[in-house]
């Protein structure tokens, strides 16, 4: 079941890309021959406002086939006042950008459901405490609740440790233990540890782990829209700054994930519950977004890149460059698909 929802949400994220670069295509006046979900041998379809609508046999991608735009042959092009290549670089680069906005725009809608719903939280109750740590030195213990650092009142445990790490001098920490306050001063110590991207670094800790413990935010009308929006620039900045590390070589090619990855760690927010598949999902469409972005030919980003070419010197790309850098395009594509699953099964036999 938990493999079936993975590939129902991979499915539907695809879809609204797609579905993002379709009407933006017919809102240029572009018609389009087919929208395929997945890749490969037709499974079903059906033929409407002109577009045969598929779904293929590998679900796991998708395309809109416009008139006179052939990723697989450069060469075919139509000049049909219907046709994408008679259209203008600006109106094309809206067609391109739509389907990342799309995945943009899905994401902030999930988060916003998340948000109605009152998303769980982690709560700054304490777990482990470590040995000989500052927090272990003054006395603080396992299940006790900070409740405020330095007068500033704490209700999550990312609170708590955005306060700590940016705080200069000692901290007055007032908390919660066994229903009675107690009042404990303590000195942060610069401490070594690792970063989601596995980077070792320096912050300033007291030595302690979450207990796991999380609640409810109960938010109006604002902070709910406000939730929304921040937790879709979080997510994109996360992705941007991940693809940034991976490029520059400051995160190791090992840690890239394929496919295989995203249907497991969906079909683990499946089990974990349907506000963690929102989550978890809301995260792939940024991905998604961010992904095709790249300045990768057969990719939006690398279609959007020849357009801003053409737009800037007022000429078009030959038809033998264009060939040769999208052929270039779906080497580095089909590269790092396979170096992705090649990770995925090494860590599944880890």
């Amino acid at each position: 079941m938990s493999f079936i929802v993975s590939l129902l949400v991979l499915s539907a994220l695809i879809f609204f890309h797609e579905l993002g670069h379709y009407f933006a295509a017919r809102a240029m006046g572009v018609y389009i021959e087919t929208f395929s979900i997945g890749f490969g041998r037709k499974i079903a379809s059906f033929h409407k406002w002109g577009t045969e609508w598929k779904l293929a046999l590998f679900p796991l991608g998708g395309y809109v086939k416009m008139k006179g735009q052939d990723d697989s042959d450069p060469s075919k092009k139509s000049y049909d006042i219907d046709s994408y290549n008679v259209k203008t670089p600006s109106q094309k680069i809206f067609i391109l950008l739509a389907g990342p906005l799309a995945n943009f725009v899905l994401a902030f809608f999930l988060y916003f459901i998340i948000a109605l719903g009152g998303p769980n939280i982690l709560s700054p109750v304490i777990g482990e405490v470590v040995k000989d740590s500052p927090a272990f030195v003054a006395g603080l213990e396992t299940n006790d609740t900070i409740r405020s650092i330095n007068g500033v009142e704490i209700t999550t445990w990312k609170e708590m440790a955005e306060i700590i790490e940016k705080s200069e001098g000692s901290l007055n920490i007032e908390l919660e233990r066994a229903g009675y306050i107690h009042f404990i001063t303590l000195m942060p110590k610069i401490t070594q540890t690792t970063n989601m991207f596995n980077e070792v670094i320096e912050k300033k800790m007291i030595g302690i782990g979450s207990a796991g413990v999380s609640h409810k935010l109960e938010l109006n009308p604002g902070e709910t829209l406000s939730y929304a929006t921040d937790q879709t620039i979080q997510a994109s900045s996360l992705i941007f700054t991940g693809l940034k590390k991976l490029i520059v070589g400051e995160v190791p090619a090992k840690e890239l994930g394929g496919v295989i990855s995203i249907v497991k760690l969906t079909s683990d927010a499946t089990d974990a519950g349907w506000m963690s598949v929102l989550f978890f999902a809301a995260l792939i469409s940024v991905n998604l977004g961010v992904l095709n972005l790249l300045p990768i030919p057969a990719l939006d980003g690398g279609h959007i890149m020849f357009n801003l070419y053409e737009l800037i010197l007022r000429r078009e790309v030959s038809e033998e460059i264009m060939i040769k850098l999208t052929i270039a395009g779906w080497v580095i594509l089909f590269s790092l698909m396979g170096l992705g699953i090649y990770n995925d099964i090494n860590r599944l036999i880890g």
